[in-house]
């Protein structure tokens, strides 16, 4: 099925996906201060107020709103509908990459969890042990749904639990050498604990392979990044970082466009 011909099922996919985004709001907003996930329902964070259920649609409940609560006109953040957005086309994207597969619907979880812990690692520097955890569990259970479209042996059901099992050891102990290396180098903390986790969490999604691209693919963002900022003034050169968005785009990039990226890489250093 071609693009064109998938374009009914990819409107349909991106409802989904803005629909799961206004979820990860409440997730973003909720777990760092400890609050229920759910309940109460959607309501606004100053006046209290429940929102209607027009209130709540995706993206144009906010554009309806003008950005602003209809009971106690405080502004709404325009983040809101962004991430409902962009979870919208990420949900596209892997659509467009899988298909309709088991995969698909794995990847869609496994970006949910990456775009949840960003945006809290943006808001509070921290990863919650709740999400890392979970992802991580999620993680091994995907690799052992991957063998469902393949022929089933026990070999396969396996070799998959053990890739996932290793993946999530070697981001763990990856990044706690890191943080230990660093803060001898440095002689300050340059990474945080839930960093590790993470990795551990992207390590049993993508395997120990795909993991170490992920890694690089984030290092490379970040020092571009950190760099830049430092040069403009708008970071520190000892300023802390949050740098759990920075693995979350690498792992997504990785899901996308890995298999091409290391091939490319082997084909032209190894031919």
């Amino acid at each position: 099925m071609d693009l064109l011909q998938m374009w009914p099922l990819t409107l349909i996919v991106f409802a989904l996906g803005t629909s799961i985004g206004s979820f990860l709001n409440v997730v973003i907003y909720r777990i760092p201060t400890g609050l229920s996930i759910l309940w109460p329902s959607s309501h606004c964070p100053y006046c209290q107020s429940r929102l209607k259920k027009w209130e709540n649609v995706p993206i144009f409940g906010w554009l309806w709103l003008g950005g602003s609560c209809g009971h106690c006109g405080s502004p709404i953040s325009i983040r809101y509908p962004l991430v409902e957005a962009v979870t919208g086309f990420l949900f596209m994207m892997v659509l467009w990459k899988f298909g309709m597969t088991i995969p698909t619907l794995g990847y869609w979880a496994f970006f949910s969890w990456l775009l949840a812990l960003s945006m809290i690692d943006l808001d509070t520097m921290t990863l919650p042990n709740s999400l890392t955890q979970s992802g991580l569990v999620l993680g091994l259970g995907f690799q052992l749904l991957t063998i469902v479209e393949s022929k089933f042996q026990l070999s396969n059901l396996v070799n998959n639990l053990v890739i996932g099992m290793i993946g999530a050891v070697v981001g763990l102990w990856l990044f706690d050498l890191i943080s230990i290396l660093g803060s001898i180098v440095f002689g300050q903390t340059v990474m945080g604990g839930g960093d590790a986790k993470l990795a551990a969490m992207i390590g049993a999604w993508l395997g120990w392979k795909y993991l170490l691209l992920a890694c690089f693919l984030a290092c490379t963002m970040g020092a571009f990044i950190g760099g830049s900022a430092i040069a403009l003034g708008r970071l520190e050169r000892r300023e802390p970082m949050p740098f759990g968005p920075f693995l979350a785009m690498g792992a997504g990039l990785t899901v996308i466009w890995g298999h091409d990226i290391l091939s490319t890489y082997l084909k032209f250093f190894f031919s």
